[in-house]
């Protein structure tokens, strides 16, 4: 018997090497050895049922990806395999007849095992099993009928396996689309999930869903940091165009549709390193989940690496899912308190700068009620009595203190403060006044008023 007639086991794993005849021989077989292959084929195709039936014993003997769904419905998967071996064996005997629709049931073929997750291994290898079984009935059928065919199936052998070959790019093909499409679909329900969410408009029914989809417990603790590059640039971390994990070192990574930017990194060892980052019109917004202390986020304000020239607020922290919009609101509020040159606030750590940009007609007002007679001046004198009231008021009142930051003498301190008192009538040294006094510095320094 020719080396080519191997057992059923073996036949399985794929075909033996068959080593090529002289190309002399070719062309003088080709036309007997089509017809052996058609004869063996026909029979093929009249016990399709018991080689459907083998081939899915030896799918759930061999192949672990398929055991759960021959389990799961063994009837659905007998008709799917019976389905691809009736077109395929029928391209062995018409190929002009079978080839499309033969295509078009393993593109479908691809298509369902990339939708049930099977791995696209497992289902090359069902296949190549499937083409290796066809193969060696069409040998033992032929070796049934007359051993001496056998010498001009052989001949055909490579058509064989090429035509498996062609069938299984095909598949993997169309499993790689449908793979792609169904990434896109579930990135994109994500992004739109992540979207509802962070507007406030995500529906209470779909909270389990979106926590079970971002991996998020839906009753957790949480804050969202908002970041944009300059006063009133476009975002400026590396995760815009979708919703990504910046979970990799912390560091948020570029997402598509957008050009690089300078990163906002994370520190990795803080759980807020596991952040969702989401696009929007005017800052990127990050989703921190929170499980530590209640300083965990002054942890990690001071712990958020920002480059020059970006800005980045933190909200303050919230209850559940449901409560991640009025943690944007919250973020977008800290990071209007931002400076213009860049920098971090933590919403907690600066509620008077809060107050001022939540609304700032009236923090424009106050701003030029209490410091528009210093507009009467120079500006150079003017900004030299703002910087030493700033100064006096960051030192805590206290003038050696704010001599020091300003390279002066206390009493130039004590003279310059008198001098504003004059000029603007408050008392630095009433309660209400130095209130109204700070807020107004920080409209000038935040509004720019």
């Amino acid at each position: 018997m020719p080396q080519v007639v191997r057992s059923r086991n073996g036949a399985l794993h794929g075909p033996s090497p068959v080593p090529p005849l002289p190309h002399r021989f070719r062309s003088l077989a080709d036309r007997e050895s089509v017809e052996v292959l058609h004869r063996a084929a026909r029979v093929l195709v009249a016990s399709l049922p018991a080689l459907t039936d083998r081939l899915v014993e030896a799918l759930y003997a061999q192949e672990p990806a398929y055991r759960a769904a021959i389990d799961s419905d063994r009837a659905e998967v007998w008709q799917e395999v019976h389905h691809s071996l009736r077109h395929n064996v029928g391209s062995l005997i018409q190929p002009r007849e079978f080839r499309e629709s033969a295509h078009r049931t393993s593109r479908w073929i691809g298509e369902i095992r990339a939708e049930q997750g099977v791995p696209l291994d497992a289902v090359l290898h069902a296949f190549r099993m499937g083409g290796a079984m066809v193969w060696q009935d069409l040998v033992d059928e032929t070796a049934r009928r007359d051993p001496d065919d056998i010498r001009l199936l052989v001949h055909v052998a490579a058509d064989v396996w090429n035509f498996v070959d062609e069938h299984c790019g095909v598949v993997a093909d169309a499993y790689r689309q449908a793979e792609r499409r169904l990434s896109w679909r579930r990135e994109n329900r994500q992004r739109l999930m992540v979207a509802a969410l962070l507007d406030g408009t995500a529906r209470i029914a779909d909270l389990a869903e979106a926590a079970e989809m971002l991996g998020l417990p839906e009753q957790g603790r949480y804050a969202v940091l908002a970041v944009a590059a300059g006063p009133r640039g476009p975002g400026a971390v590396a995760a815009g165009g979708g919703l990504v994990s910046a979970s990799d070192a912390g560091v948020a990574r570029h997402g598509p549709g957008l050009a690089a930017r300078p990163p906002v990194v994370l520190p990795a060892a803080h759980p807020g390193a596991a952040a969702l980052w989401h696009p929007g019109p005017d800052a990127e917004f990050a989703i921190l989940p929170l499980t530590g202390p209640p300083g965990e986020l002054s942890e990690l304000a001071a712990a958020l690496d920002v480059p020059a020239g970006t800005r980045a607020g933190i909200g303050s922290a919230v209850e559940g899912l449901a409560a991640l919009g009025d943690a944007r609101r919250l973020a977008e509020t800290a990071l209007r308190a931002c400076p213009a040159s860049g920098g971090t606030v933590l919403l907690d750590e600066h509620l008077p700068d809060a107050l001022v940009v939540s609304s700032p007609a009236l923090a424009g007002a106050l701003a030029d009620r209490v410091l528009g007679p210093l507009d009467r001046l120079d500006p150079a004198d003017r900004d030299v009595i703002v910087e030493t009231l700033t100064a006096w008021l960051d030192a805590d009142g206290s003038a050696q203190r704010a001599g020091a930051r300003l390279y002066c003498h206390r009493n130039t301190v004590l003279n310059r403060l008198r001098r504003f008192e004059q000029l603007t009538g408050r008392c630095l040294t009433r309660p209400r006044d130095a209130v109204e006094v700070s807020l107004a510095l920080a409209a000038r320094r935040l509004l720019g008023t």
